[in-house]
């Protein structure tokens, strides 16, 4: 054998072979699907889980595959829990708050009406130790659990006539899912919950009278401007609305370390772009469908006010008699008051400022 070619040919294969990360070269393959809560139609909402999965095979050098499949496709939207726990698939991306029917504790994960922004809410789980107290109370199910993602605060639902009291609540038949379908209970209202892509046939036929989902890009999309002309805000029962990734616990424990803290960080950055994203594309949606004819509506004042009196009613009796959701409910509300406290002094006079004093210097 040539000798200066051998040379050559060694050194060629030791470049190569450092320049692959250590752990494509060390560590095994690993292939998960994924089960979302939401059609692809949706894809800010569906992409949370995209996103994750392609960070995830980029951090590992392609070692480590999650498919994502829409709600349907391997399980309906609000079996993912059972599927998880069974190891019928290995994870989820999902809204916590749609199993309230197993623990109204699962409310928590996602959001409570009245309760707090997405930086609170991020602020509370990643350092208050909401998240420990959380994935403490989803080990009975056999879960582990990563925020995945964000809307902010919602948009208060589409209507077919508009709302002036809290009477014209009365009977009303609406989409809406978690707690806050228990606070329209409370004010008169009839709450269902169905996923994101039967709403618009059922507000279309008039099964329902009014429904709720995210806000003016998701909204737009699904077409609610076309059956229901009255769109109110906020929507106080999601002042964030945080979603989860969730994790057979015994596959979780079986997966490399390194591969563990991949999903983390992917999790972690999904949860971000999610929020992102839809502060970005909402503007225009907003744009767009008061352009085409929707109408805008504060709700009432006193519906808010009943709203809220009746919300932390249900917590507290929740709390009384449900040991899971005290353990969260009480670290929560002592949080929530501390956060609110001190963006009352920055966060909201700043915005009051400039949402109500435009500049008077600026051109066009």
């Amino acid at each position: 054998m040539n000798k200066r070619r051998f040379i050559a040919t060694g050194l060629a294969g030791a470049v190569a072979a450092v320049s692959v990360p250590a752990l494509a070269q060390t560590s095994p393959s690993v292939r998960w699907r994924m089960a979302s809560s939401f059609p692809k139609s949706l894809d800010t909402i569906y992409g949370g889980g995209e996103v994750l999965a392609k960070r995830v095979s980029d951090i590992t050098g392609g070692k480590f595959q999650i498919s994502v499949h829409a709600a349907g496709e391997l399980v309906p939207a609000f079996g993912v829990v059972d599927a998880v726990q069974a190891n019928s698939v290995e994870c989820a991306h999902t809204a916590s708050y749609y199993f309230v029917g197993k623990n109204k504790a699962f409310g928590f994960d996602t959001t409570l009406p009245f309760g707090m922004n997405q930086r609170q809410q991020n602020a509370w789980m990643y350092h208050g130790g909401g998240l420990a107290l959380v994935q403490d109370f989803m080990k009975e199910y056999g879960i582990v659990t990563f925020p995945g993602g964000n809307t902010g605060v919602q948009m208060g639902g589409w209507f077919r006539k508009e709302i002036k009291t809290v009477a014209d609540l009365k009977g009303l038949k609406m989409r809406i899912a978690g707690l806050g379908g228990e606070v329209m209970t409370r004010l008169g209202a009839v709450p269902q919950q169905i996923a994101g892509g039967e709403i618009y046939q059922a507000l279309e036929k008039g099964t329902i009278d009014a429904a709720e989902w995210v806000g003016p890009y998701d909204d737009e999309k699904l077409g609610f401007n076309k059956v229901a002309p009255h769109y109110y805000y906020p929507g106080w029962w999601e002042s964030n609305s945080m979603y989860s990734f969730y994790v057979n616990s015994k596959v979780w424990e079986g997966l490399p370390k390194e591969y563990q803290a991949a999903f983390e960080a992917a999790a972690a950055e999904a949860n971000i772009d999610m929020m992102a994203k839809y502060d970005f594309k909402n503007p225009p949606a907003l744009r767009r469908l008061v352009g085409s004819g929707t109408k805008l509506h504060a709700y009432p004042l006193d519906l808010m006010k009943a709203a809220q009196n009746a919300a932390f009613a249900l917590y507290e009796e929740e709390s009384s008699k449900n040991p899971a959701f005290r353990k969260l409910y009480e670290p929560w509300k002592k949080f929530r008051a501390e956060v609110m406290l001190w963006h009352r002094f920055a966060e909201s006079s700043y915005s009051n400022f400039v949402l109500n004093n435009p500049p008077t210097t600026i051109k066009g």
